[in-house]
């Protein structure tokens, strides 16, 4: 895990989850795949409780730990709770920062050699126990992201060279040197954290389990571990107040369950992993509720190659792989019915598809393709029409979440795909903790099947392909390049896109990092995988995905109708 942008889902499919973001190309056909039900804005009234179905549990509440990595954890309780500075908003066909409540005005940047970020808090903004968010909260914050152990990431402040509070309502941020994406500190990925109630004490100790303040427009009442989650209003929350009086998220990880929860009326809303009977069910369509479905996603699954372990540390292997397989007809099969028939061609999401291109493309099913790599590379076939090398088959394992059955068709798929071009796949899921907390950090692997989730629209391949973000102990094993990915000139072009304050240039090396991406082949983008948000007619709001920050984003405005 890396970025506090960009994370492993263990969310959407079981992975962690982090911010990073695309807008259209590459995903192919990114519009999205149906439009909301016609159910407008329905006006509610005051008053109430709901209940929400919730695939995950998170494993902790503690955001800048390396345990609260948990997508869903972001969705129900950091985003109701934790300020931040700017928020991801829709404007025109674009999901883009816009500064939040909890700043006076617009933050800004003197750029130079060490570049200075002011931050002006709104006068009014105030914690749950009405004591004023100040500069000092900011700076808390900050330092103890550089400056802690046990961080799940550090990208950006670790560039912090000094913070100074020249009063209670402003911050200074000098930073060591040029970061082209400062807007993602203190937003979406930790926000800022009260320091009156928690320095000098263990951060760890207080938030992991819950916690009773909040900086948002919700509070946590209670989190039953293994049942659980409820949110009430925060009654000193400067902002727009909530209009329910509760709001519990029940944990459903199994789908069939969740449906018929839904369907009986004991849960008023979903926001199900697109599975195979979920996308039926939706098909087929569901009385008395309403629905959207949208392919302008952050959420990014592929093929991920260990690169320094056998048979993946070759490049034509890992070349020939990609030409084994048959992406569209993968994606088509998962996700045709809802609209998205395309395989991903960049391993940015659609929501940073302006920063994209098509590169990989090229990497269609082609079998002579296969054969013509694998003899060059010195591979011939053995008498069960495996490639091998040396004494060595081309035989590897592919890990993704245990239980997920759109994973698993997945890999029943690419393991005939696969054995038709003379590979041998092997099949072995484990759970997400082990998968993302051990497993893959440790890379203890071969091939694996996850996405990535970004919730911030600020580019950052870097997280998953700069081989500074390969998680080692000398970097407290910070990052999510699991992958091992180390191409020869990436680094310099991820880091003028991690530098560069020109949109422009920013994006001129985006383009041609995720080219170099593609020739070097150190993984294999399948599809964007589609949101799908499901509500009862019961509910009202203005009910809509938001890409970046989940469903729940605007929960003060939900109701029950009128």
């Amino acid at each position: 895990m890396t970025h506090p942008h960009r994370l492993p889902l263990p969310a959407l499919a079981g992975l962690a989850a982090l911010t990073l973001v695309v807008a259209g190309c590459t995903a192919g056909d990114t519009s999205p795949a149906t439009k909301p039900s016609a159910s407008g804005n329905v006006p509610v009234r005051a008053g109430g409780a709901i209940v929400i179905g919730a695939e995950q549990e998170p494993d902790c509440t503690d955001w800048i730990a390396t345990c609260g990595g948990s997508i869903w954890g972001t969705y129900m309780m950091q985003t109701p709770t934790i300020p931040k500075v700017f928020d991801v908003r829709r404007q025109g066909d674009n999901w883009v920062p816009v500064r939040s409540e909890l700043m006076a005005a617009e933050p800004t940047i003197k750029n130079g050699d060490r570049p200075e970020i002011t931050y002006r808090l709104n006068p009014d903004a105030v914690w749950s126990d009405g004591k004023p968010i100040t500069s000092q909260d900011l700076k808390y914050t900050a330092l103890q992201i550089r400056d802690g152990k046990d961080i799940f990431d550090k990208t950006g402040y670790d560039r912090i060279a000094s913070i100074e509070t020249p009063d209670d309502r402003t911050t200074v941020v000098t930073l060591k040197s040029s970061y082209g994406g400062w807007r993602t500190l203190f937003s979406s990925g930790y926000g800022v954290l009260p320091a009156h109630l928690l320095e000098g004490r263990n951060r760890n100790a207080v938030m992991k389990d819950g916690y009773d303040f909040s900086g948002g427009p919700w509070k946590i009442k209670e989190w039953k571990k293994g049942t659980s989650v409820t949110l009430i209003p925060n009654d000193r929350f400067w902002g727009r107040k909530p209009k329910l009086d509760q709001v519990t998220f029940q944990f459903t990880p199994d789908t069939a369950a969740a449906f018929q929860a839904f369907k009986s009326g004991q849960l008023d809303a979903l926001y199900p992993t697109p599975q195979l009977d979920v996308v039926e069910q939706i098909k087929s369509g569901l009385s008395g509720a309403h629905s959207q479905v949208d392919a302008q996603t952050g959420n990014l699954e592929a093929l991920w190659t260990n690169n320094e372990a056998f048979p993946f540390d070759s490049r034509p292997v890992r070349e020939a792989v990609a030409r084994a397989v048959d992406r569209k007809a993968i994606i088509e099969r998962l996700y045709g019915a809802l609209g998205v028939k395309e395989p991903a061609q960049s391993f940015l999401s659609p929501l940073l598809s302006s920063y994209a291109t098509s590169a990989f493309s090229t990497y269609t099913r082609d079998l002579a393709k296969v054969e013509q790599l694998m003899t060059g590379a010195g591979w011939a076939r053995n008498g069960e029409g495996v490639w091998a090398k040396d004494g060595r088959p081309a035989r590897f394992t592919i890990v993704s979440l245990a239980g997920n059955k759109r994973r698993e068709l997945t890999e029943q798929v690419l393991q005939t795909q696969l054995k038709e071009a003379g590979f041998q796949l092997d099949i072995k899921n484990t759970t997400p903790a082990n998968l993302f907390g051990k497993q893959a950090p440790a890379g203890d692997f071969q091939m694996g099947l996850w996405t990535l989730v970004d919730t911030f629209p600020d580019p950052s391949l870097s997280n998953s392909f700069s081989s500074t973000r390969i998680p080692t102990e000398a970097n407290g094993h910070s990052g999510i390049n699991f992958i091992r990915a180390n191409v020869e000139g990436l680094d310099e072009l991820l880091e003028t896109v991690d530098t560069e304050l020109d949109i422009t240039v920013r994006k001129e090396a985006s383009v041609k990092a995720d080219e170099l991406i593609a020739g070097a082949v150190p993984s294999i983008p399948l599809g964007a995988v589609p949101n799908v948000l499901l509500w009862s007619q019961r509910l009202g709001g203005p009910l809509s995905i938001n890409p970046a920050e989940g469903p729940w984003w605007n929960l003060e405005e939900w109701g029950l109708a009128q």
